[in-house]
């Protein structure tokens, strides 16, 4: 994790701050002028719809009582906003997230949602797109499938896959790789190996997540992307799983 300033910032960075015990991560674009383009759930910035929703609203940051006057209230119909940093910070210490990592290095950070394969575009291009989103929408929030971390890697990159972020990965990765090495135990005969096991699972499950690793990734324009969502012309399709193969990404499709 790259702990920066903020005098460091520069228009078009894709910034990031833990919430309380490092549950989860609010992703934004810092567009200058102290202020932080960020996607939420109407203006919540995690949810599921589910009772899962407690423990991440229990985690995120305490509402003030008064609204701030410099920043814009959520819309009805989407819920990117702009917020001054402070607002977006809610107290939490600033990061910048990382693109064009080596393999090596992004295998070295034990926690998804800090760093990505992919190039970032040029940020006056990151800009443009987080401001045209802030206007247009980026389709309905879905803490697993389309959230805070993927509006901020969308922007920097134009790179489009609605999947798994990567600190989505990491919260159901742990559990996951140790269900999937679990069929392993003939070849790992104690629990270091069992253990070692786990952790290359995850390691390979993190890899081939990663939005510059997605075969099926492809570069959206924003403004046919904001087009095409209006329109319900750009979806997110469930695959059917076989009861003997693990569960896929969705994939994007246009019709």
């Amino acid at each position: 994790m790259r702990r920066v300033t903020r005098e460091s910032l520069k228009p078009g960075d894709h910034i990031y701050s833990w919430r309380t015990a490092y549950i989860y991560a609010h992703h934004g674009i810092y567009v200058g002028d102290d202020k932080v383009i960020h996607f939420t759930r109407h203006g919540q910035e995690v949810g599921t719809g589910t009772a899962l929703d407690l423990l991440l609203i229990s985690s995120g940051p305490a509402k003030p009582r008064e609204s701030c006057p410099t920043c814009t209230a959520p819309q009805e119909e989407h819920g990117v906003i702009s917020s001054c940093m402070n607002c977006f910070l809610a107290g939490g210490v600033l990061y910048r997230f990382e693109y064009a990592v080596t393999p090596a290095l992004f295998l070295a950070k034990a926690r998804g949602g800090t760093c990505t394969l992919a190039v970032s575009d040029d940020d006056d291009i990151v800009v443009h797109r987080a401001k045209y989103l802030l206007e247009n929408g980026f389709g309905c929030y879905n803490v697993f499938k389309k959230n805070c971390e993927d509006f901020a890697i969308y922007c920097k990159t134009g790179l489009l896959e609605i999947g798994q972020s990567g600190q989505a990965v990491s919260i159901i990765g742990g559990p996951l790789a140790a269900a999937l090495s679990s069929p392993l135990r003939m070849v790992t005969t104690n629990v270091y190996g069992m253990a070692a096991t786990a952790v290359g699972v995850y390691c390979a499950s993190r890899y081939m997540a990663d939005i510059g690793m997605r075969p099926n990734a492809v570069k959206v324009p924003v403004e046919e992307l904001t087009s095409r969502l209006a329109t319900g012309l750009l979806q997110v399709v469930e695959p059917q799983i076989p009861t003997n193969i693990a569960r896929q990404s969705p994939q994007l499709v246009t019709q």
